[in-house]
């Protein structure tokens, strides 16, 4: 819409002479290439962030199996509980990675913070009845799962700002427009024309479909968190996390 406006409408305003096509070309290459920029500069900005919440993920996943590993060093009663209870989180965790509606994900988010309290509440008495190192070290471990929960939250509540797509949609526009203005042979030539806007728009799409961890195409996978929920209990491994949304 925005290279027809630009040829329909406000090229009938463009002179003719020679001087003013060469302005004209000097203004449509620097608006392109401020484009390009503004683009690439995003796109990085979502790479970037995708790869941090990946990172998160298997943090988060070395954190709990470390963590299922310690809970060896508590009372074996208090173990037994602790690491049932990592289980149901671990489900938990996996499921957040999944595609889920916005009634199931405030759901999972209420049982994980059940889950962190009953947690905390295990090896917090035997941490107060025996201070030893060896409790430390498990009341640490304890506090990194915790931890790594609100470090992955963090890192998918983090995306691009809503003013940096305006700042783009704007310089999109003005650059179709400026595309249409300058076109000579636009009728013969529509489909030529109308390349430029679809590869902008499909840049839009990409960096969008990156910057969305939970929907679009490319998606954040808790590889990392189902490997370990394979290793801890492999006959309750759950070989699709969306499966236990029944």
């Amino acid at each position: 819409m925005s290279v027809w406006f630009g040829n329909a409408v406000l090229s009938r305003y463009r002179t003719k002479d020679t001087e003013t096509s060469e302005d004209l070309g000097v203004i449509q290459t620097a608006t392109l290439t401020l484009l390009a920029l503004i683009i690439g500069f995003t796109f990085s900005m979502a790479i970037d962030r995708h790869d941090n919440r990946e990172t998160l993920e298997e943090g988060e996943a070395n954190a709990i199996g470390t963590e299922y590993l310690r809970a060896d060093l508590l009372p074996s009663n208090v173990s037994a509980r602790t690491k049932d209870l990592l289980n149901q989180y671990l489900d938990q965790r996996i499921l957040f990675y999944s595609r889920q509606s916005k009634e199931k994900i405030q759901e999972i988010h209420q049982k994980t913070d059940e889950l962190q309290n009953a947690l905390w509440n295990e090896v917090l008495p035997v941490a107060r009845t025996q201070p030893t190192p060896t409790m430390a070290l498990v009341v640490s471990g304890m506090n990194d799962v915790l931890n790594a929960q609100g470090y992955v939250q963090a890192a998918w509540w983090n995306r691009i700002p809503y003013p940096a797509w305006a700042l783009m949609a704007a310089i999109a526009l003005c650059a179709n427009i400026l595309v249409g203005f300058g076109a000579r042979n636009f009728n013969k030539n529509v489909g030529l024309f109308m390349i430029f806007p679809f590869v902008t728009s499909v840049s839009f799409f990409l960096i969008a479909d990156i910057d969305s961890p939970r929907g679009g195409v490319i998606r954040i996978e808790p590889r990392n968190l189902i490997t370990l929920k394979q290793n801890i209990n492999p006959k309750m491994v759950l070989s699709n996390p969306s499966s236990t949304n029944n």
